[in-house]
């Protein structure tokens, strides 16, 4: 499928949240996105942006996105975190998601970093076989954590911070 691959802007974050939204869906948390278009233009654009957004847009249509950012490894030095890779359902299967982490390899790679990296659903079996036909270490052995605004809160709440 034709589309142009490239860095998104101000215009483009509806379009964005949209795929978003998706996916918070498709991955079984409809209610879960708190992000504003808003949001997204005021920290993915302007000259010290915390994130950038590759757009695959067809016809003003954007069909797909890959929202990056920079993470600081130990190991590694400065490196690229690849938040989602979103397709459109009705797109997936047409070449659109391999543009779109081609895109996220070359960024990285012509940043001169010497990794990327991103968390995939278990249960995601085409996104893990995606990434494993690619070369990518699926690394089973890490568990991805998290706190949430309620947890950060109770917890500090046990140490008399909040």
């Amino acid at each position: 499928m034709q589309a142009t691959i490239r860095k998104a802007e101000a215009d483009d974050m509806a379009q964005v949240l949209r795929l978003i939204k998706e996916l918070a869906v498709y991955e079984k948390e409809p209610d879960a996105v708190e992000v504003t278009v808003d949001d997204l233009i005021a920290y993915g654009t302007g000259n010290n942006a915390d994130f950038t957004c590759f757009v695959a847009e067809r016809d003003t249509e954007i069909l797909g996105i890959a929202l990056v950012y920079y993470r600081f490894s130990t190991w590694k030095g400065r490196t690229v975190h690849l938040e989602d890779l979103i397709v459109r359902e009705q797109y997936r299967g047409e070449g659109l998601g391999m543009a779109l982490y081609t895109e996220v390899i070359k960024y990285t790679y012509e940043l001169g970093l010497k990794r990327v990296e991103w968390v995939v659903l278990d249960w995601n079996t085409s996104a893990v076989d995606f990434y494993e036909a690619s070369g990518a270490n699926v690394m089973k052995e890490w568990n991805t954590v998290q706190m949430d605004t309620e947890a950060m809160k109770a917890f500090l709440s046990k140490k008399g911070l909040a």
